[in-house]
């Protein structure tokens, strides 16, 4: 697919979805707007108790490439990022970037996901898995859950990338605006693997490149039982869904080619 050059000195749009997240919203968003100086930054607050809104506000005041979205309450990442997607395509950014709060995704790499974009990517994902990235401060066995997951999701769903569930990745608007958004119901690991899907299936490049992911430092993890079991049971229903779709195509094609019963039967 050939993609027309981007403007991204305009164009760029950060999304960092916040819970409770006051210890760390200043300094990525300062780092940020460091490496990037021309993005412009969303944070989008799920009503955080401990005061992140505030801050976002304050943050807001002080420099006008800083916006806030604030939502009623805690309704899980997905539903923050569709939020955002929909406010950033509404005031016509043309490349959405999806960024955690807390520190484990590196502002300063965020370039080589813009150039990979401006190289004619459609969808550029941050990789833990490929050649050059590398996590740190993580356990062997959270490290093995990662791999495993994704291994799982690559068998499962026919896709190609090694990391399907990092949330580092940035995105050409009309992207997202050829696949259907309106049927994301996913969250957590899931949203992100859904994502990949759905752009996998509409045709479009989707492209990896090495970042290091740094546990968190301050702050509580959002990481539970329930996003990983969402996860599986999702992955594990779009993989039977693929395989009945398969079946169903392969049946069409041989009643095609099947002989048909004449009108003129001898007896």
């Amino acid at each position: 697919m050939n993609n027309p050059e981007l403007n991204l000195a305009g164009d760029t749009l950060v999304i960092i979805p916040t819970y409770n997240e006051a210890d760390n919203i200043r300094d990525i968003v300062g780092r940020v707007r460091a490496s990037v100086p021309h993005a412009h930054v969303l944070i989008a607050d799920d009503g955080s108790p401990d005061g992140t809104g505030d801050i976002a506000d304050s943050l807001s005041a002080a420099d006008q490439c800083v916006h806030v979205l604030h939502r009623p309450g805690k309704a899980g990442l997905g539903a923050a990022y569709l939020a955002a997607f929909g406010w950033g395509l509404e005031r016509g950014h043309g490349v959405l970037v999806e960024m955690d709060a807390d520190g484990s995704h590196q502002p300063e790499q965020l370039p080589r996901l813009l150039t990979a974009l401006d190289d004619g990517a459609d969808l550029v994902l941050g990789s833990r898995w490929v050649p050059g990235g590398q996590v740190e401060n993580w356990p062997k066995r959270r490290e093995a859950l990662s791999r495993g997951g994704n291994a799982y999701v690559r068998i499962a769903l026919g896709l190609r990338q090694r990391d399907a569930t990092g949330g580092f990745r940035a995105y050409r608007s009309d992207a997202l605006e050829r696949i259907d958004l309106a049927g994301v119901e996913s969250q957590g690991y899931c949203f992100q693997v859904d994502l990949v899907r759905r752009v996998a299936a509409a045709g479009l490049q989707i492209t990896e490149v090495p970042i290091t992911f740094v546990e968190r430092t301050k702050g509580e993890s959002k990481m539970t039982g329930h996003i990983i079991f969402e996860a599986l049971a999702r992955v594990t229903l779009w993989a039977v869904q693929r395989q009945a779709s398969k079946v169903t195509n392969l049946t069409r094609r041989l009643t095609r080619f099947a002989p048909q019963p004449s009108g003129d039967v001898s007896r």
